[in-house]
């Protein structure tokens, strides 16, 4: 979005018009949509512009007792440092540049064939035409395949995928698809805490109500169906809550539901007809010893009916974490299960129209991750060996992280058992408390913003995403070259120790 209707006061563009509409009395501030009004703000932006500052006095040459600012608050892999994988870069510069195709020794064959074959499937041959709003046929029946091996033959339908701008764009298109009512009618959407901050923004947006449910941080942040029940009862009386949002592995928590876990929560959902919204993302990203990852649809498919042919389910997934990390090609996809019909297509034959289609590169890039070089492909043993090499920097980090953080006063951290993220927890002196609510901001935001002044570390409050009352934390994202992690964990080490000496 551009500053086109953004001026100083006493200046006027065509964009200032809207606002001036109506009498003199009624500010502009009135006129904004309520919703919008009810999202709040991340509080990462305060840090972010902090961090920017401090880049430019930095370059600028300002005294500090670092030479470089460590980014490792959000969960891009590739702004800190991790390469893409080789043959997504190879078949979308192929595709890209088509000429490419016509040099053999530049690219692996199967780089070539797969370029060449997925610019059959875009109208005049090239990437820059438009696609359906769903997705290129080829790519849904490609994730649809991905899903099939994934889940053990489970089989999946190309016209239950839909392609879309990533997998928070897909969860806001099902949330203005489900939201209606007013008061004790209005939508609600039971909504773990911790949660990825994005969520709690997409509830607001959509007009839902947001029902809290707490994860239980001393059992390794499990999700406990008492609690769903507790806080289903305690909604009824202001909104109507017909849906479960789940992420599965968790963010910013890490955690990791059993088969016996999913089992429980579709069992609820049955019960209490609740619409299951099921975030999925990090699902290859699953590294604790004896951990694995079970999709939502498979236990589903298992369990038979009556579950099977009554529990409403989305699952969501996208290219932006893992082990792809391409965030910014903004590319993910929904599966739709036992959606009625007609409710159905009033989001594929609607809600999708009113969204743009998901760009062809983000969709390529979408395919490979749905259908990776195979055994005996040319690009098999490198690809092969890069995804292992990511995945051993990610277990090796998490290590690092987890013993760094058990050796300092004042910090307890679960075991981490998928995902790119630590959330440990600060256990704060109540003189670092007090002084925070002086300057009325959190406890654990203040500390990220000392952190980031004194040693150049940015890292997410744990504000940020939700937490029980009186407790702290904050974020590490540890998909991130082990040199630059190493350097991070010194600085949280020193400040830290500083830290607590200050208010202790």
């Amino acid at each position: 979005m551009g500053d086109e209707g953004i001026s100083s006061p006493g200046k006027r563009t065509v964009g200032t018009a809207f606002w001036e509409r109506g009498t003199d009395d009624v500010s502009p501030g009135r006129e904004v949509n309520p919703r919008v009004k009810d999202i709040q703000v991340s509080r990462r932006e305060a840090l972010l512009g902090q961090a920017a500052q401090i880049r430019h006095g930095l370059r600028q040459g300002s005294n500090k007792p670092y030479k470089e600012l460590i980014d490792i608050c959000w969960g891009d892999a590739h702004s800190a440092g991790m390469k893409p994988i080789s043959f997504v870069r190879q078949v979308l510069a192929a595709c890209i540049h088509p000429e490419l195709l016509l040099h053999g020794d530049r690219l692996p064959a199967d780089a070539r064939h797969r370029a060449q074959r997925l610019l059959g499937e875009c109208n005049g041959g090239s990437v820059g035409s438009y696609t359906a709003t769903s997705g290129l046929p080829h790519v849904k029946r490609s994730v649809a395949e991905f899903i099939t091996r994934r889940d053990g033959g489970v089989r999946s339908l190309p016209e239950n995928i839909l392609i879309c701008l990533g997998s928070q764009r897909a969860l806001m298109l099902v949330l203005n698809l489900l939201a209606q009512g007013e008061g004790v009618s209005q939508t609600g959407v039971l909504t773990p805490v911790p949660t990825c901050n994005t969520v709690s923004m997409a509830l607001a947006e959509a007009g839902v109500v947001t029902v809290p449910y707490q994860l239980c941080e001393e059992q390794r942040w499990a999700l406990q169906t008492d609690e769903l029940r507790r806080v289903l009862q305690v909604a009824r009386g202001h909104c109507d809550p017909r849906v479960l949002y789940v992420a599965n592995p968790g963010n910013p928590t890490g955690h990791v539901q059993s088969r016996e876990s999913i089992e429980e929560v579709i069992r609820l959902a049955a019960e209490e007809r609740l619409f299951l919204l099921v975030n999925e993302v990090d699902q290859d990203s699953v590294h604790a010893e004896g951990c694995e990852f079970v999709s939502y649809r498979k236990v589903l498919f298992e369990m038979g009916p009556p579950f099977s042919d009554m529990v409403e389910l989305v699952s969501f997934h996208s290219i932006t974490r893992g082990f792809m990390g391409e965030g910014g090609m903004r590319a993910g996809y929904m599966e739709i299960l036992n959606m009625d019909p007609a409710v159905k297509s009033w989001l594929v034959d609607v809600l999708m129209c009113t969204d743009n289609e998901t760009p062809v590169l983000g969709q390529i890039a979408l395919d490979i991750m749905a259908d990776p070089p195979r055994p005996g492909d040319s690009s098999h043993a490198t690809y092969t060996e890069e995804v292992r090499s990511r995945r051993e920097t990610l277990i090796g980090n998490v290590g690092r992280v987890q013993k760094v953080l058990d050796a300092l006063p004042g910090v307890s951290c679960q075991p981490v058992m998928g995902g790119n993220y630590v959330f440990p927890r600060l256990h704060l002196p109540i003189a670092a408390v007090d002084q925070a609510k002086s300057v009325g901001v959190e406890a654990d935001l203040l500390y990220c913003k000392l952190l980031l002044e004194e040693e150049g570390l940015c890292v997410g409050p744990g504000c940020e995403f939700g937490q029980r009352e009186g407790t702290h934390h904050i974020r590490l994202h540890v998909m991130v070259p082990t040199e630059a992690l190493d350097d991070a964990l010194g600085r949280l080490k020193r400040f830290h120790l500083r830290f607590m000496r200050a208010f202790s």
